[in-house]
């Protein structure tokens, strides 16, 4: 099968998805697939290069045109189809004649775009908010948000990026939405929460019923390189509580100090992640903030810790972080409502509390504190969890979603793509 993957961003950027889109290119190519990856134009990369054995193409947009001139800065894609984008995808798309494009993110409004008149399908994977949401977080002024409406998001858009770009953003994600769910063959979801997040916004009744859709959650990336020792070396000699990610209020961050202020005789607890806007500019007695780290010194640091805590304020559309800490045996302590469930089962494989509830946190913490072997005991289950996300147990879950897309595949290939 010849499979076309579209995501916003790629390596060498650092994040998740970007992680994830390319593991996901080399585990599919190291099973027989033709894969090619299209991404966003960046000022200092190469348009086009073969880094994997597979291109990536990285495609420009209105302002990232020839003829526009400004700073050499990230680039990001639209919430809507950039005509630009659309018409280099479509030629990459009759270059490389996929069988299926394989979209996620806002660049899936100008996948589903270039392929109006074209009979290839369009899957899209939803790995967050954006669909539904402008700001990608499904936050209402910082509290969960009951659903869409024009007015409200028009508002809640331009208090988060201003009014211009609010409005533009807004606007785009509503008036977009027809056209992709026009276009699209078949849902993936990164968790429950997610797909039931995208039942109640984004599809109508007729489509959640008719449009197939598939729950796979991100699986584990192997290390590469090694840690960076000068950053093992400003970790506590003791086993300590830790948090990995930005250190952002939406993340928890300050849930997380103002609970660990109130632990009795607590260990330190280290912070692994980069500084941002929003990250507190004091920590109390025993917190240890060494900024970024790459994914293989994460991973060390997790084999020195007690527990992990990931009290993200928003709903976490999945977050692989819990199941890296738990492929190294330890338990974690996640929130609700979101993707965390997917992974944590509550006193079996981890500790689940309220988002924002500093009370509950503390509990929770002082608990696995104070029960070393309850949590000795949850992180054996859940290592054994864990084994869920190895990538040879979720690959074959991707097959099989894109099986009745594939025409090499047994059985019959679907005979029409939706509105082509």
């Amino acid at each position: 099968m010849r499979l076309l993957i579209v995501s916003d961003h790629y390596p060498p950027f650092i994040g998740g998805v970007q992680r994830q889109t390319r593991a996901m290119a080399l585990e599919l190519r190291a099973r027989g697939y033709e894969v090619g990856v299209a991404t966003v134009y960046q000022d200092d990369l190469p348009v086009h290069e073969q880094p994997d054995g597979f291109p990536v193409w990285r495609l420009r947009q209105l302002r990232s045109a020839p003829f526009v001139h400004g700073p050499a800065r990230r680039r990001h894609q639209p919430p809507y189809p950039d005509p630009i984008t659309v018409f280099e995808l479509r030629r990459v798309i009759r270059s490389f004649q996929p069988d299926a494009v394989h979209a996620s993110g806002w660049f899936s409004y100008s996948a589903a775009a270039a392929l109006i008149g074209l009979r290839i399908p369009l899957l899209v994977s939803v790995r967050e908010y954006g669909f539904s949401c402008a700001n990608a977080s499904l936050l209402h002024y910082g509290a969960p948000c009951s659903g869409p409406a024009l007015g409200k998001c028009l508002a809640c858009a331009s208090s988060y990026f201003g009014t211009g770009r609010g409005v533009v953003a807004a606007l785009g994600v509503r008036l977009s939405a027809p056209l992709l769910r026009r276009k699209v063959a078949a849902l993936h979801s990164i968790s429950q929460y997610v797909r039931e997040q995208v039942e109640r916004d984004v599809l109508r009744a007729d489509e959640a019923a008719s449009i197939p859709q598939a729950v796979i959650p991100s699986f584990r990336v192997a290390a590469e390189g090694e840690p960076d020792a000068a950053i093992l070396e400003q970790l506590p000699s003791e086993p300590f509580i830790m948090f990995a990610g930005a250190l952002r209020r939406v993340k928890g961050v300050e849930t997380l100090l103002a609970a660990y202020r109130q632990l009795d005789s607590p260990p330190p607890l280290v912070l692994l992640g980069t500084f941002e806007s929003d990250t507190p500019h004091e920590f109390p007695p025993g917190v240890i903030a060494p900024g970024g780290a790459s994914y293989a010194t994460v991973l060390a640091a997790w084999d020195r810790s007690l527990f992990g805590v990931m009290p993200s304020l928003w709903p976490e559309p999945f977050g692989s972080v819990v199941h890296e800490a738990m492929s190294r045996g330890r338990p974690v302590i996640g929130t609700t409502p979101g993707g965390h469930a997917d992974m944590i089962d509550h006193e079996q494989t981890g500790l689940l509390v309220p988002a924002g509830d500093v009370e509950a946190l503390r509990a929770a913490m002082q608990r696995l504190i104070d029960e070393p072997e309850f949590r000795q005991e949850l992180g054996r289950r859940a290592a054994r969890r864990a084994a869920d996300f190895a990538a040879e147990n979720v690959i074959p879950q991707f097959e099989a979603f894109y099986a009745p897309f594939d025409p090499a595949a047994p059985g019959d290939r679907p005979l029409a793509v939706p509105n082509a």
